[in-house]
């Protein structure tokens, strides 16, 4: 208990340096065709993560790419499609190894989520259409579920 209380393990730090948006695409597929605009619409949103060391000391990326894509829910008419790559850029001490990669992978992209949902809203909105309010992301979940899926693919399969 003494040799805890003298070395008091030091609390991680993130700081968030920068953010941007690496690629973008937005196709008003409804508004190329002509389609109706009181068009019911179903919205799907596909989101992968992705994390990366950078060249400077304690610096990594963490990136959210979402591919959001609207359809009409009688038809089957796609409404438009949205794909994003947005980035942030960390510096992050303090933080064990072993604990990193979950680091990189929930609470980097928790940081910039709002921003990230800010974004979406504001693009479809300039396209035509309601502003598309994303609900938070459970980023443990989605981690869970990733490395549950990689364990899952890495065993062999019976013979």
């Amino acid at each position: 208990m003494a040799e805890a209380e003298a070395t008091p393990a030091q609390s991680p730090q993130l700081r968030v340096l920068g953010q941007f948006i690496r690629d973008m695409s937005f196709e008003n597929i409804m508004a190329q065709k002509g389609a109706p605009s009181d068009v019911q619409p179903d919205v799907q949103v596909q989101v992968n993560l992705d994390a990366k060391k950078r060249t400077a000391e304690n610096q990594y990326e963490t990136a959210i790419k979402l591919n959001v894509t609207s359809k009409a829910k009688e038809g089957d008419a796609t409404l438009f499609v949205l794909e994003i790559d947005y980035v942030g850029i960390f510096d992050i001490q303090d933080v064990p190894e072993e604990q990193l990669h979950p680091f990189l992978l929930i609470e980097c992209p928790r940081m910039i989520f709002p921003f990230l949902r800010r974004i979406v809203s504001d693009v479809t909105r300039d396209g035509g259409f309601p502003p598309l309010n994303l609900e938070n992301i459970d980023f443990v979940s989605l981690y869970r579920n990733e490395i549950a899926r990689r364990q899952s693919e890495a065993q062999p399969a019976d013979a």
